[in-house]
């Protein structure tokens, strides 16, 4: 495999140990609207997917008030940047100081910034591209492959970190190197990943990128 020339973490359940919380949202919001889901019905068929993606699967139609109205719930809930625990905050300064870090995500930008700004990390990242910044979401490759131009490497020199099926189709359809998080879907799904992992931290990013 290419050395690895930049390090690229997925938002939502990956860098942010959130899904469980945008589960919670979204079935909140849901049952608000009159038709519930269940938190195995998130993570079977949304979990990694646009908002547009979700509202128009379950409502048809995807209504920008309401997935605003679903950024605003998340942000009160994640507002204190606890869900970027310490472990995660020590492997992308350790990675920052080796190469340039991004985020790619299928979330928009005003539910990332303001969590890694809370977190204190926002300045260690090189670049983030999110939802606002693509014409497609995951598991289109077309993300990865606009992180790729950006940060002046070649797709298969990004290092890129997955806690979903369609991240991991998303990188690996770019040409990326990627790692699957298993924590958010089990291992079965993640398989098309190079490698699997149950957390991410500072000596996986060591033996990733220094051996």
């Amino acid at each position: 495999m290419p050395v690895a020339r930049a390090v690229v973490f997925d938002f939502n359940g990956t860098l942010s140990n959130d899904e469980p919380l945008l589960a919670r949202v979204y079935q909140e919001q849901f049952a608000v609207l009159g038709k519930p889901i269940t938190v195995s019905h998130y993570y079977e068929h949304f979990a990694g997917h646009t908002d547009e993606e979700v509202y128009t699967r379950w409502f048809g139609h995807a209504d920008p008030t309401l997935i605003r109205d679903r950024i605003e719930r998340y942000n009160r809930l994640a507002a204190d940047g606890s869900t970027v625990d310490g472990e995660m905050r020590a492997a992308v300064r350790f990675a920052a100081g080796r190469v340039p870090v991004a985020i790619v995500s299928a979330a928009a930008r005003s539910e990332i910034e303001p969590i890694v700004d809370a977190a204190g990390i926002s300045d260690a990242l090189t670049l983030i591209v999110s939802h606002d910044d693509v014409r497609k979401g995951k598991p289109d490759p077309e993300c990865y492959l606009t992180a790729a131009r950006a940060l002046g490497v070649a797709p298969r020199e990004l290092l890129v970190f997955e806690d979903t099926d369609v991240g991991v189709a998303a990188a690996k359809a770019a040409g990326a190197r990627v790692v699957g998080l298993t924590r958010t879907l089990g291992p079965e799904r993640l398989a098309a990943a190079d490698e699997l992992v149950d957390r991410i931290d500072v000596p996986l990013l060591e033996r990733l990128l220094c051996s």
